[in-house]
């Protein structure tokens, strides 16, 4: 329970802090290359006019934003258990009657049972204080016939490029100090990267949860991995 709580507690700092730099983030930990994955994440939701859709951990609503360029959706529900990063984004959607805004956590969505036709989360389940809840709340809400979607940083794996991604994992903290003033959100998250399940427990750990057909894509060897599973 301490444990819990406190990740609760240190994730709420981390983004109460950087919820104006989010994006940099973001670019400073992939290159920029996110966007890319981002681009390649929207391929895989493959939204539907008549579909609803969760966008979970939706931050400043980069994922919400490429979803609505595309206006294929009945109804998005952008959801964040963090005010502040929910709102940075809001200015760009409040004449949209068709989103949705929440501020909740991944493991208690307000939400009834079979609300939406896809649920999808981006860089957001490593920061849930309990994974397998998020994961259990995920099914409850997602429809019969719905779809999980997930992209997340991993551990990489191959020989020189986890020499590599390790220096440079190493060097995060220095450049997010440099650019944002701080380096305590950035030794965060290159530390919760490490700590995360690895692509196959976590499929494990969806398939535990009751979605079916659980899968996932690796991009740049394995630095980020896609998981789509469904609801059967």
């Amino acid at each position: 329970m301490k444990t819990t709580k406190l990740k609760k507690e240190i994730v709420k700092k981390v983004f109460d802090k950087v919820h104006h730099e989010y994006d940099v983030m973001n670019d400073i930990m992939s290159f920029g290359s996110h966007r890319l994955w981002k681009k390649e994440f929207i391929k895989i939701i493959n939204a539907k006019k008549n579909e609803s859709i969760i966008d979970m951990a939706s931050g400043t609503g980069d994922i919400a934003k490429l979803i609505c360029k595309e206006n294929l959706f009945k109804q998005l529900f952008r959801i964040d258990p963090n005010y502040l990063m929910l709102k940075t984004g809001s200015n760009f959607f409040e004449k949209n009657k068709k989103i949705i805004e929440i501020c909740s956590a991944a493991e208690n969505i307000p939400l009834k049972n079979e609300t939406v036709d896809t649920y999808a989360i981006s860089f957001g389940i490593r920061n849930t204080y309990n994974t397998k809840k998020a994961l259990d709340e995920a099914y409850r809400v997602t429809k019969k016939g719905g779809k999980f979607v997930c992209l997340e940083f991993y551990k990489v794996t191959k020989p020189v490029l986890k020499e590599l991604y390790k220096l440079y994992s190493t060097a995060i903290p220095s450049i997010g100090e440099a650019i944002v003033g701080d380096r305590a959100p950035y030794e965060y998250l290159t530390s919760s990267i490490q700590k995360f399940y690895t692509q196959d427990e976590f499929k494990k750990m969806l398939e535990q949860s009751k979605f079916r057909n659980a899968n996932y894509i690796n991009l740049m060897a394995g630095i980020v991995s896609i998981h789509t599973a469904w609801k059967i």
